[in-house]
Protein backbone atom coordinates (compact mmCIF):
# COMPACT_ATOMS: atom_id res chain seq x y z
CA UNK A 1 0.00 0.00 0.00
CA UNK A 2 1.64 3.28 -0.82
CA UNK A 3 2.26 6.21 1.75
CA UNK A 4 0.59 9.58 0.81
CA UNK A 5 2.62 12.01 1.43
CA UNK A 6 1.05 15.14 0.18
CA UNK A 7 -1.54 14.23 2.80
CA UNK A 8 0.51 13.35 5.74
CA UNK A 9 2.03 16.70 5.19
CA UNK A 10 -1.11 18.90 4.66
CA UNK A 11 -2.42 17.50 7.57
CA UNK A 12 0.38 18.31 9.80
CA UNK A 13 -1.21 22.11 9.20
CA UNK A 14 -4.63 21.29 8.53
CA UNK A 15 -4.80 19.71 11.91
CA UNK A 16 -3.43 22.61 13.71
CA UNK A 17 -5.33 25.14 12.14
CA UNK A 18 -8.57 23.40 12.09
CA UNK A 19 -8.11 22.33 15.73
CA UNK A 20 -6.36 24.74 17.51
CA UNK A 21 -5.93 28.30 15.63
CA UNK A 22 -8.68 28.74 13.44
CA UNK A 23 -11.45 28.97 16.52
CA UNK A 24 -8.82 31.66 18.80
CA UNK A 25 -8.23 33.96 15.80
CA UNK A 26 -12.35 34.53 15.69
CA UNK A 27 -13.40 37.90 17.23
CA UNK A 28 -9.57 39.80 16.70
CA UNK A 29 -10.34 42.70 17.46
CA UNK A 30 -8.26 45.97 16.12
CA UNK A 31 -7.14 46.93 19.52
CA UNK A 32 -5.76 43.51 20.09
CA UNK A 33 -4.15 43.45 16.28
CA UNK A 34 -2.21 46.98 17.24
CA UNK A 35 -1.84 46.32 21.19
CA UNK A 36 2.04 46.47 22.20
CA UNK A 37 2.65 45.55 25.83
CA UNK A 38 5.53 47.10 25.33
CA UNK A 39 7.05 50.57 24.10
CA UNK A 40 8.80 50.38 20.55
CA UNK A 41 7.58 47.15 19.51
CA UNK A 42 7.46 46.58 15.79
CA UNK A 43 4.12 46.81 14.26
CA UNK A 44 1.95 47.59 11.20
CA UNK A 45 1.37 51.47 11.37
CA UNK A 46 -0.31 54.35 9.33
CA UNK A 47 2.20 55.22 6.59
CA UNK A 48 4.54 57.96 8.15
CA UNK A 49 4.18 57.21 11.87
CA UNK A 50 6.76 54.64 12.20
CA UNK A 51 10.29 55.17 13.22
CA UNK A 52 11.81 51.84 12.51
CA UNK A 53 14.60 51.93 10.39
CA UNK A 54 12.67 50.63 7.83
CA UNK A 55 8.66 50.98 6.88
CA UNK A 56 7.91 48.54 4.11
CA UNK A 57 4.99 48.45 1.86
CA UNK A 58 2.24 49.76 -0.76
CA UNK A 59 -0.49 50.99 0.74
CA UNK A 60 -1.89 53.41 3.53
CA UNK A 61 0.24 50.80 6.50
CA UNK A 62 3.72 49.96 6.46
CA UNK A 63 5.36 47.34 8.24
CA UNK A 64 8.23 47.84 10.84
CA UNK A 65 11.96 46.38 10.05
CA UNK A 66 15.52 47.43 10.03
CA UNK A 67 18.02 45.96 8.14
CA UNK A 68 20.26 44.84 9.61
CA UNK A 69 17.86 43.72 12.06
CA UNK A 70 18.64 44.92 15.91
CA UNK A 71 20.20 43.22 18.59
CA UNK A 72 17.95 41.93 20.12
CA UNK A 73 15.28 41.97 17.56
CA UNK A 74 12.44 44.19 18.76
CA UNK A 75 9.48 42.53 20.23
CA UNK A 76 6.33 42.86 17.60
CA UNK A 77 2.41 43.37 17.60
CA UNK A 78 -0.26 40.99 16.70
CA UNK A 79 -0.22 43.11 13.44
CA UNK A 80 3.34 42.59 12.65
CA UNK A 81 3.12 38.92 13.28
CA UNK A 82 0.13 38.42 11.14
CA UNK A 83 1.60 41.29 8.05
CA UNK A 84 4.91 38.91 8.52
CA UNK A 85 2.85 35.08 8.13
CA UNK A 86 0.90 36.76 5.42
CA UNK A 87 3.46 38.17 3.26
CA UNK A 88 7.11 36.46 3.89
CA UNK A 89 5.86 33.34 5.27
CA UNK A 90 2.89 32.37 2.56
CA UNK A 91 2.26 34.89 -0.21
CA UNK A 92 5.82 35.24 -1.85
CA UNK A 93 6.04 31.28 -1.68
CA UNK A 94 2.61 31.12 -3.12
CA UNK A 95 4.17 33.31 -5.88
CA UNK A 96 7.32 31.37 -6.36
CA UNK A 97 5.93 28.37 -6.32
CA UNK A 98 2.01 28.20 -7.31
CA UNK A 99 1.63 30.78 -9.69
CA UNK A 100 0.27 33.23 -7.26
CA UNK A 101 0.98 37.49 -8.04
CA UNK A 102 4.53 38.72 -6.86
CA UNK A 103 5.04 39.85 -3.67
CA UNK A 104 7.36 40.88 -1.11
CA UNK A 105 7.59 42.90 2.09
CA UNK A 106 7.73 46.43 -0.60
CA UNK A 107 4.78 45.50 -2.51
CA UNK A 108 2.55 44.24 -0.09
CA UNK A 109 -0.47 46.45 0.48
CA UNK A 110 -0.82 46.01 4.74
CA UNK A 111 -4.10 45.34 6.46
CA UNK A 112 -5.17 48.40 8.28
CA UNK A 113 -7.61 46.65 10.04
CA UNK A 114 -8.00 43.07 12.48
CA UNK A 115 -10.59 42.03 9.98
CA UNK A 116 -9.18 42.30 6.74
CA UNK A 117 -5.07 41.26 8.34
CA UNK A 118 -7.47 37.57 8.86
CA UNK A 119 -8.88 38.21 5.37
CA UNK A 120 -5.68 37.97 3.79
CA UNK A 121 -4.79 35.26 5.82
CA UNK A 122 -7.52 32.75 5.21
CA UNK A 123 -6.58 34.25 1.05
CA UNK A 124 -3.10 33.57 1.25
CA UNK A 125 -3.56 29.78 3.15
CA UNK A 126 -6.57 28.50 0.67
CA UNK A 127 -3.61 29.36 -2.42
CA UNK A 128 -0.77 27.90 -0.15
CA UNK A 129 -3.01 24.89 0.68
CA UNK A 130 -4.36 24.16 -2.84
CA UNK A 131 -1.06 24.43 -4.25
CA UNK A 132 0.59 21.91 -1.97
CA UNK A 133 -2.31 19.70 -2.57
CA UNK A 134 -0.99 19.61 -6.40
CA UNK A 135 1.89 18.41 -5.75
CA UNK A 136 2.79 14.66 -6.35
CA UNK A 137 5.27 12.72 -5.28
CA UNK A 138 8.02 13.71 -7.52
CA UNK A 139 7.41 17.30 -7.17
CA UNK A 140 7.49 17.10 -3.61
CA UNK A 141 11.23 15.45 -4.00
CA UNK A 142 11.81 18.22 -6.82
CA UNK A 143 14.31 20.47 -5.86
CA UNK A 144 13.21 23.78 -4.63
CA UNK A 145 15.36 26.07 -7.43
CA UNK A 146 16.78 29.55 -6.90
CA UNK A 147 14.27 31.44 -5.87
CA UNK A 148 14.84 29.66 -2.24
CA UNK A 149 18.09 30.31 0.37
CA UNK A 150 17.99 26.20 -0.13
CA UNK A 151 18.04 25.26 -3.40
CA UNK A 152 18.94 22.15 -3.59
CA UNK A 153 16.24 21.16 -0.60
CA UNK A 154 13.35 19.15 -1.74
CA UNK A 155 10.07 21.30 -1.97
CA UNK A 156 8.61 18.83 0.90
CA UNK A 157 11.30 20.29 3.13
CA UNK A 158 9.87 24.00 2.28
CA UNK A 159 6.01 22.96 2.81
CA UNK A 160 7.49 21.83 6.29
CA UNK A 161 9.20 24.80 6.77
CA UNK A 162 6.73 26.50 6.25
CA UNK A 163 4.14 24.77 7.98
CA UNK A 164 6.47 25.39 11.27
CA UNK A 165 6.51 28.58 10.56
CA UNK A 166 2.54 29.21 10.39
CA UNK A 167 2.36 26.97 13.95
CA UNK A 168 5.17 29.14 15.46
CA UNK A 169 3.61 32.22 14.79
CA UNK A 170 -0.08 31.90 14.74
CA UNK A 171 0.68 30.33 18.14
CA UNK A 172 2.59 33.63 19.06
CA UNK A 173 -0.86 35.40 17.95
CA UNK A 174 -3.12 33.08 19.95
CA UNK A 175 -0.62 33.74 23.23
CA UNK A 176 -0.73 37.44 22.88
CA UNK A 177 -4.38 37.31 22.47
CA UNK A 178 -4.51 35.89 26.28
CA UNK A 179 -1.85 38.16 27.05
CA UNK A 180 -4.22 41.12 26.27
CA UNK A 181 -7.17 39.23 27.53
CA UNK A 182 -5.70 38.98 31.01
CA UNK A 183 -3.68 42.14 31.09
CA UNK A 184 -4.73 44.94 28.93
CA UNK A 185 -8.70 44.84 29.08
CA UNK A 186 -7.81 44.31 33.60
CA UNK A 187 -5.25 47.26 33.57
CA UNK A 188 -2.65 45.02 34.93
CA UNK A 189 -0.23 46.39 32.16
CA UNK A 190 -1.23 50.49 32.44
Amino acid sequence: MDFDWNRTLREQWEFHWNHQVRSRLEGLTDDEYFWSPVADAWSVRPRGSSTAPVQAGAGDFTIDFGFPPADPTPFTTIAWRLGHVVVGVLAARNATHFGAPAASYESWEYAGSAAEALEQLEIQLDTWLAGVRGLDEPALRAPLGPTEPYPDAPMADLVLHIHRELIHHLSEVCLLRDLYLHTATTGALR
